[in-house]
């Protein structure tokens, strides 16, 4: 238990045991001294003598924490934390002696040594840079190889679930849903006539023709076995023309092919191992109640990465006017949500984006409840697990710290062009940042699945909101 709890936690409690400890010695000696002084000898003064001494031990002693708090506890916080980001995340800013002032050459120290490892950081980063380029130039060959061919490209892992799809897939996905990693292929197709293909093959018979049904459509395919690692599925698509494709990757996560087929296991899973969908809105104002959403995004991680492609954005018909002040931050206007989906519509959409996943936001509460406000209207219930990156960053940093998405990036040294900043994608993509950040340094504490991390959200949660409801009073 004791490992469990913070270091300024620990320090308190060592000096309210030491005032609690000297109050009970002076209780014992003045006991003593009365005994000694017979049954005639008054009471009073020495339980004034007692009191007075608990009182004025107790201030001294919560003074002294006081500039230990300040002086030695938050600095060691401050400095672990930066240590964390630099080792995880690749945050570059300085470590020196304002870091920790008072505690002689350990910040230098600290720093010099978080700069040696940096070099190397650097060094093999240019080696792995080489390479990516290298894997990057012959992903994109191959990228304009699949484009060029009239035929979708689908790869299913043993559980069916989306492992990679090119362009042409893409499009054909985006005709029924939006096109997502990880996702099972029937969420996109009824499973019955691929259930009957992969029946249908065999050693003799490793590909074999057959339709690929939606509810709005049906499709010429053929399936592939990949032994026992899946299967790939070929859509005979008519060719469209390159610019309609060609803002579409190749995208994939073979690490994918590894997936058990199981449900969403919130408690044990690792982390990385679960699908995150980070959303922001933009509304009409600040109440979830009586506000309307007027713009929306998500940006999807798999495996603890962004996934290139992988994002939702629309406006959104508010069905009313907004008002100039919101107008003022967003910049969103009448005109720009004239004409645009309904809330049922684009509601309907961000959740079969965000199918299976965790949802994440930052102020969470606040976007999730515009969103269950219009379940009945978009006809499906947000009953998704939650992560909430105020509260990831209250366990990462400390409530002390700025908590604030533009906090946040600052210290995740995570730029948000300033044209971005308010709009939903913008933010939805900083956060997605963020979240990648801030996984790697909670997996470096031991917090790598709910079941670790769920009580330290809980507990900055208690700390964090109460906080701000004595700050708004």
């Amino acid at each position: 238990m004791a490992e469990r709890l913070g270091l300024r936690i620990r320090v308190f409690l060592f000096f309210g045991l030491l005032a609690g400890g000297g109050a009970a010695l002076a209780a014992g000696a003045l006991a003593f001294g009365w005994s000694r002084a017979g049954p005639e000898a008054a009471s009073a003064p020495f339980v004034t003598a007692f009191l007075l001494f608990a009182f004025l031990n107790t201030g001294l002693i919560v003074g002294i924490w006081l500039l230990f708090d300040e002086n030695v506890a938050k600095p060691i916080d401050k400095l672990s934390a930066k240590l964390r980001l630099r080792a995880l995340s690749g945050e570059s800013a300085e470590i020196g002696a304002g870091d920790a002032p008072y505690l002689g050459d350990l910040a230098p120290a600290a720093g010099a040594l978080s700069e040696n490892a940096q070099s190397s950081l650097e060094d093999t980063a240019r080696r792995v840079a080489r390479e990516t380029e290298k894997l990057t130039s012959e992903s994109e060959r191959l990228t304009a190889l699949l484009t060029e061919i009239p035929i979708a490209t689908i790869l299913l892992n043993p559980a069916r679930e989306i492992v990679l799809y090119d362009g042409q897939a893409a499009e054909v996905l985006s005709g029924i849903g939006t096109p997502r990693l990880k996702a099972p292929i029937h969420d996109y197709f009824e499973p019955e006539s691929l259930d009957e293909a992969i029946a249908a093959l065999s050693d003799e018979l490793s590909e074999v023709p057959f339709e690929l049904k939606a509810e709005t459509t049906t499709l010429k395919a053929r399936l592939k076995a990949l032994g026992t690692d899946g299967h790939l599925i070929f859509i005979d698509a008519p060719p469209e023309p390159v610019a309609a494709i060609a803002a579409r990757p190749l995208v994939f996560d073979f690490d994918l092919m590894k997936t058990a087929s199981a449900p969403l296991d919130m408690q044990n899973r690792p982390l990385r191992d679960l699908c995150f969908v980070v959303v922001d809105l933009e509304t009409t104002g600040l109440s979830v109640k009586d506000d309307a959403i007027i713009q929306m995004a998500a940006v999807r991680i798999v495996g603890g990465e962004i996934v290139p492609g992988e994002e939702f954005a629309t406006y959104v018909d508010p069905g009313r006017t907004i008002p100039p002040a919101s107008t003022r931050i967003h910049k969103i206007s009448d005109k720009d949500v004239a004409g645009a989906p309904l809330i049922c519509d684009a509601g309907r959409r961000l959740h079969h984006f965000a199918r299976d996943a965790v949802l994440v936001a930052h102020n969470a509460p606040f976007d999730l409840g515009l969103l269950k406000r219009h379940e009945a209207e978009i006809g499906a219930r947000w009953d998704h697990p939650v992560l909430d990156t105020v509260l990831l960053s209250a366990v990462a940093f400390g409530t002390t710290e700025e908590h604030s998405l533009d906090g946040l990036c600052e210290r995740l040294a995570i730029t948000i062009p300033p044209e971005d900043r308010h709009s939903a994608l913008g933010d939805a993509k900083a956060t997605a940042h963020a979240l990648v950040k801030l996984l790697k340094m909670l997996e470096a504490r031991g917090l790598e699945d709910f079941a670790r991390l769920q009580p330290e959200i809980d507990r900055q949660a208690r700390r964090f909101y109460s906080r701000a409801e004595a700050a708004t009073g």
